[in-house]
């Protein structure tokens, strides 16, 4: 595994400073390191996870932090150690086409996947092998995700217009909301009791699950919506545009009147028209985003302050993730590469 300079950690000098809490990770992976300065278990302050074969388009941390999956357009989903010398311990290939977005389970025994070949797939971490491939999209399925609390869901949409609600319990489709336009991001509410669409038109869609209709539809952003991401406190919503800002929409049930709270700039999307994410931080403290001008961007939640602009990468930021436990941040790029890197003050 390489180690490599991140880059200058360029951020606004008059931006305000914090320290994440450290919470202890788990005893075997903690490392001693002799500089009084690193603010992370990381071998060292920055690392690079250099394996996949195309354009890496999605990350994400288990709930633990010990371990990372990153999806690729090579079809794969690479299974990663966070800690240590960050070996590669799990290739998972099931899918035929572009994986565009991965997720972990609760439990982390679990890996769930969308992709360009019209399906949803399950894996079982510990074996590497499928557990099941949820088909029913008919063109290519850009997001997923799986619900927090609440009953054991899965929701996608695609191309087809299509978000649809899955049981994991069965793994069986058990309804579909339809739209005229294409779906490029979802996500649950909480309790998995409302579902989130972010379209090609430029509009959120919230669906009631318990009525199976359309709840309210956020509209603002002047480009199509390349994600959305709901707040640890299930407040508000984060969605990510090609009109090159990024909002944040009060999604609380009684909430009136205009939902945005807060519009955030800093990042680009250029003509690749790529599904850039952006995500919380677990401690909703930050709003991290990829960027097609291949920085990582990372603005303090409160203030909207543009506080941090990573360099390193040499082609489009497409994910980010934070850790759950320590400050760090993982991005996944259009040049093939991850990089682990931690947070300073």
């Amino acid at each position: 595994m390489q180690v490599q300079a991140f880059g200058d950690q360029a951020h606004d000098p008059d931006a305000k400073r914090r320290r994440y809490d450290l919470v202890p990770a788990l005893e075997q992976y903690m490392l001693q390191v002799p500089t009084t300065d690193r603010k992370s278990s990381l071998l060292g302050p920055t690392m690079l996870l250099n394996g996949h074969e195309g354009e890496v388009y999605g990350c994400e941390f288990s709930q633990n932090g010990r371990f990372i999956a990153t999806c690729s357009h090579d079809k794969s989903i690479l299974l990663w150690n966070t800690f240590g010398e960050c070996e590669n311990f799990g290739a998972l290939k099931a899918h035929t086409n572009a994986v565009l977005e991965v997720h972990w389970s609760s439990d982390g025994m679990q890996v769930y996947s969308c992709s360009a070949d019209k399906s949803v797939q399950c894996y079982d971490v510990e074996t590497g092998k499928r557990i099941k491939k949820m088909g029913g999209h008919q063109a290519i399925v850009n997001s997923c995700n799986i619900s927090r609390e609440g009953p054991n869901m899965l929701v996608s949409g695609g191309d087809d217009g299509t978000t649809k609600l899955w049981d994991l319990r069965t793994k069986r489709c058990v309804h579909t909301y339809e739209h005229q336009y294409q779906i490029l991001a979802v996500t649950f509410d909480k309790d998995a009791s409302r579902t989130f669409a972010g379209s090609l038109d430029n509009t959120i869609i919230c669906y009631d699950n318990r009525k199976q209709d359309e709840e309210f539809i956020m509209e603002g952003h002047k480009g199509s919506i390349t994600s959305v991401d709901l707040s640890p406190d299930g407040d508000s919503l984060l969605t990510n545009s090609m009109d090159n800002t990024i909002r944040v929409w009060d999604v609380r049930t009684l909430a009136t009147g205009n939902r945005q709270r807060q519009q955030l700039t800093g990042h680009h999307h250029s003509f690749e028209q790529l599904l850039i994410r952006s995500r919380w931080s677990p401690d909703g403290n930050w709003i991290g985003s990829g960027s097609s001008d291949r920085y990582l961007h990372i603005w303090d939640a409160k203030s909207g302050q543009l506080t941090y602009s990573l360099p390193g990468h040499t082609g489009s930021v497409n994910d980010v993730s934070f850790h759950p436990l320590e400050p760090i941040v993982a991005s996944a790029s259009s040049d093939r590469k991850v990089y682990l890197g931690e947070l300073g003050d």
